[in-house]
Order: structure tokens, then C-alpha cells, then sequence
């Protein structure tokens, strides 16, 4: 870890007051140098009007300057933060004058990986600080803000806590084989086995329900050419998204696009037409559809008056809504076909003039199921890193259960809990070392955090 003194923008660009952060060994005193008051002495939590020089020493601007000493900073170390005017040339000549004195520009998420290096977070809970800023809905708020407070390490805290009481109690014995001594009641080690093993499937199946929270629940449409597909998905997400033509094929790749509906993320993706065709690339584009129908949650089978659905075999577990458009040309507005709640996942819709689309809203919501303010009483799992680390710590359990119930040699069982403790502990990082995996895990984050 670098122990050099950083500095960048903390705060989105064009607004009326920025903030750049400085962070390390130096930052005070670099601070100092362009300061027109002296900060060296000065104690944390405390803040400081005066002005901040460019690099030839000409007053720049009037700021406010923030002060806090390590531990007690978001990094642990010492810190400052410069909230200055929002002008582009002012915060540009600013951090210019902070590495001529000395401090270099930050990479991106350095100030939470030194968070995470310092001990002030998990790598769990830093993770956690990349969701909260992206947070778009109350529910991936309240998850990123749960998991950032520690909930999420504090289950896997108590997880690892068990594992190695069960693990210590197993390599004891096999300090002690020569005289057959059990230090452990093998029908409580096997209760508390399948205790752990209950939790950490219960926080693997969570992902599911967290990434459609988090990413929005993916809602393929699928029909043939010409019914409407990319008017619908313009309906749906509230602008024009998709090019809408009366000429078939138009669409020969896929549309994605997100809204809300009633606090709840969806990803719509609007496909090509389903039909025969002699066009290579049309072709490429069905494929495509097929297969987006295949990886979708829910799926709007669209067609219109007097044309077949088309026939397609999509899973057990998708929900399927059929759904007819362009009734406008067929119903009058008032219809009750528009407002009345289908039997058999049936719909009629004008996409054009928005007719029976309420409806078709409200039964999106309906089948996606999810809370739109969570009861976190246990946690729910967004990370695809997490989740791959539980999937592994569950087949390492469940070998040293299946080893455990055959009498496998004691040694034999205590390896796969010791990796089971070591898939857990890479998703606190307490197993992570490498700072090409750490680097991996922040890049994704802005250069002020």
C-alpha cells in the first residue's frame, strides 16, 4: 500500500461548491502550503475560512478547509477537505497547486481501498460505499446502507465464529489421534453443521432477489415483426428509445432500457421480430432474441389482432404475460378490455395510445414480487463476488458433511472447513492479499472515492 499523500475531486463536476480531498501522511501540511492560514496545529473535526493559492502563489479562490487526523478519517489517516467555488478552472488550478507541493492525483476508489487497508471497513463494506452512491430506489439505498454499517460482515462474523469452533474442536483430536480421544459430541458437530449450512444458503439465494433489486428485474419482448415491440418499450420506459418503422426488421439487435414502476427497477429489452427470413443478419438479431428470452425473469409475448403468438418453449419458472396490441384499431377506448383484470395472463394494450397500459403496469409489479422497502432482518446478498464466495464455502461445507457422515478421517474433514472459512473470509477480505485483486475491486469506483 502506498503511503504517499493523494488528492482529487470528490464532487461531481459543474455544481456550485466543489470539494477536493486530500489524504495521507502529508496532507496538512501540503494543505498548509497553499493556505493563506496555518493548519499545521490544528486539531480534527475542525474547519478554516481563508484563501488557497495557484502555483505561482496567486490568491485563487476563498475556501473552507476541513480538517481530520488519523484514525479518526474516512481513510485513517490524516486529512483534509478543500470546499472551494465549483469552477472548472479553479478546481483544476487547485489540485494543480497540490502536487506541485507534493501530493499526486488519486486512482480510482484509492480513498476506500485506504479505508479498507487502514481497518476502517471490510472489503464488504467498502464494496458497499460503490452501491450506495449508485442507489436509485429506496430498496438498493436500504441494502447499500445495511451491508455499509457492517450487517452483512457481522453474518459472516458469526458464521466464521462456528466454523472455527468446529474446525478446532476437529484439529485437536488430531493432535491427540494416538489416543483415540474425541473432544467433540459428533451428533452436536453435525447439528451445527447443518445450521451453517442453512444460513449461508439462505444468503446465496438471496442474490437472486438482491440483483434484480439492485439491476433491475430483466423483462424481455418477444413477438413477430411488426406488432409493436419498440412502440411498447417506448411506452413503457417513457421516451423514444427505439426506432419505431412499419417496415419488418427494423430491430435486429437488442434495446435495453430501465424505469421504475411503482419503486421497483425494471430492465426492459426490446428484441427482434421472431420470423422466417432469408437475411443473415436478421437472423443474428432472432438468435439474439431467443436467447434474451431465455436469461429474462418475466417476458411480454406480444402480438396483435388475427396474428399467432409465436411459438416458443420459455422455463418453468419465467412468467409469461400475453399481451395483444393495437387494439385502438379494433376497441374503442372505453372498453372494458383496457381496465379489467385478465384471467390467464391475457392483455390488451394500445401502446400508441397508451390504452390498457395501466394495467400492464400494475401486473409487472405484480409478478416481479419484490419489496419495494425491505425488512432487513437478515441480509440480502448483490454482489456477484459475494455470491460466488458463498457458492464455494457451500460445496466445501457440504463435502466436509458428506465426509463427516462417512467417517472420512478427521484431517480430511477440518481441510474443507478451513476452506469454507477461507471462501467467507474473501468476501470480508480478510483472505485477500494481493493488491492486483484489490486493485480489480476498486477500479470501478469514481477517483474521489
Amino acid at each position: 500500500m502506498k503511503q504517499d499523500t493523494i488528492c482529487a475531486l470528490a464532487t461531481p463536476p459543474g455544481g456550485a461548491i466543489a470539494v477536493v480531498r486530500v489524504s495521507g501522511p502529508d496532507s496538512v501540511a501540503i494543505t498548509d502550503s497553499i493556505f493563506s492560514k496555518s493548519i499545521k496545529d490544528a486539531e480534527g473535526y475542525t474547519m478554516h475560512f481563508g484563501q488557497v493559492m495557484d502555483m505561482d502563489g496567486k490568491e485563487l479562490d476563498e475556501v473552507l478547509v476541513s480538517v481530520f487526523r488519523a484514525p479518526h478519517s474516512y481513510t485513517g489517516e490524516d486529512s483534509t477537505e478543500i470546499s472551494c467555488h465549483g469552477s472548472s478552472y479553479i478546481v483544476k488550478s487547485l489540485i494543480e497547486s497540490l502536487i506541485w507541493n507534493g501530493a499526486r492525483q488519486a486512482e480510482p476508489g484509492e480513498y476506500t481501498m485506504r479505508a479498507f487497508m487502514n481497518g476502517k471497513l471490510d472489503l464488504s463494506q467498502a464494496e458497499a460505499v460503490a452501491d450506495l452512491i449508485s442507489s436509485s430506489t429506496q430498496a438498493t439505498h436500504q441494502m447499500a446502507m445495511s451491508q455499509m454499517r457492517g450487517q452483512f460482515s457481522q453474518e459472516l462474523k458469526d458464521l466464521q465464529g462456528q466454523l472455527l469452533h468446529l474446525t478446532s474442536l476437529l484439529e485437536l483430536e488430531l493432535d491427540f489421534n494416538d489416543q483415540d480421544v474425541e473432544f467433540a459430541n459428533r451428533q452436536q458437530l453435525s447439528e451445527l453443521m447443518d445450521k451453517v449450512e442453512v444460513h449461508i444458503s439462505q444468503l446465496a439465494n438471496s442474490f437472486q432477489m438482491g440483483n434484480a433489486i439492485k439491476n433491475g428485474i430483466p423483462v424481455a419482448i418477444i413477438g413477430a415483426p411488426n406488432v409493436g415491440k419498440s412502440t411498447l418499450l417506448n411506452a413503457l420506459v417513457g421516451e423514444e428509445r427505439a426506432i419505431v418503422s412499419n417496415i419488418q426488421g427494423t430491430t435486429r439487435d437488442l434495446i435495453e432500457d430501465t424505469t421504475q414502476i411503482d419503486g421497483i427497477t425494471f430492465r426492459f429489452i426490446d428484441t427482434a421480430g421472431i420470423r422466417k427470413t432469408q437475411s443473415k443478419l436478421e437472423r443474428m438479431g432472432i438468435e439474439r432474441s431467443i436467447q434474451a428470452a431465455e436469461k429474462a425473469q418475466i417476458i411480454l409475448l406480444l402480438t396483435e389482432s388475427n396474428v399467432p403468438f409465436p411459438d416458443i418453449d420459455f422455463r418453468e419458472d419465467q412468467i409469461v404475460l400475453k399481451v395483444i396490441n393495437k387494439c385502438d384499431m379494433s376497441l374503442p377506448s372505453s372498453s372494458y378490455l383496457y381496465h379489467r383484470q385478465p384471467e390467464g395472463r391475457l392483455f390488451h394494450i394500445s401502446a400508441a395510445s397508451g390504452d390498457g397500459m395501466e394495467l400492464l403496469r400494475h401486473a409487472l409489479v405484480q409478478e416481479a414480487s419484490l419489496p419495494t422497502n425491505l425488512d432487513l432482518c437478515h441480509s440480502v446478498v448483490t454482489n456477484v463476488r459475494h455470491y460466488n464466495a458463498l457458492v464455494q464455502a457451500l460445496e466445501s461445507l457440504r463435502r466436509a458433511k458428506h465426509a463427516f457422515s462417512d467417517q472420512t478421517p478427521t484431517d480430511l474433514v477440518a481441510e474443507d472447513l478451513r476452506q469454507c472459512l477461507h471462501h467467507l473470509g474473501e468476501i470480508t477480505g480478510s483472505e485477500i492479499t494481493s493488491e492486483d485483486i484489490l486493485k480489480n475491486i476498486f477500479k470501478s469506483f469514481c477517483v474521489g472515492k
